[in-house]
């Protein structure tokens, strides 16, 4: 996980921000708590093992997707009528996919990546 990227996403509506599945889908009510859900989410592997429990076959999902990224750094603000959402991770952007799904469903849109 050496290379680190700086991802740069919209939210259009924080209210309709939310995952297909209740238990594992984001619930706060603010910029500050999405950046600490996204956050934990990059860094633990809480998330992903709810999710993974909730598979019909648990031990045959693939352990890469489990990969955490302790130094991710999520911050979140309110921009005109809109959330932008900045990530800093090494994760790759099929797992901050997956998670960002997981947590607040196709609410998201990534407007940009660069290197960190």
């Amino acid at each position: 996980m050496s290379l680190r990227s700086h991802y740069y996403f919209s939210i259009a509506d924080l209210t309709k921000a939310h995952g297909p599945i209740p238990a594992l889908s984001f619930d706060g009510a603010g910029p500050d708590d999405l950046a600490a859900a996204v956050q934990d989410a990059m860094r633990t592997p809480v998330l992903f093992e709810r999710w993974r429990a909730m598979q019909d076959e648990p031990d045959e999902v693939d352990p890469a997707l489990a990969v955490v990224d302790p130094a991710a750094v999520a911050n979140a603000r309110v921009s005109d009528l809109h959330i932008d959402l900045d990530l800093v991770t090494g994760l790759p952007m099929s797992i901050v996919r997956h998670r960002m799904n997981l947590l607040i469903g196709p609410s998201w849109q990534l407007r940009d990546m660069r290197k960190a």
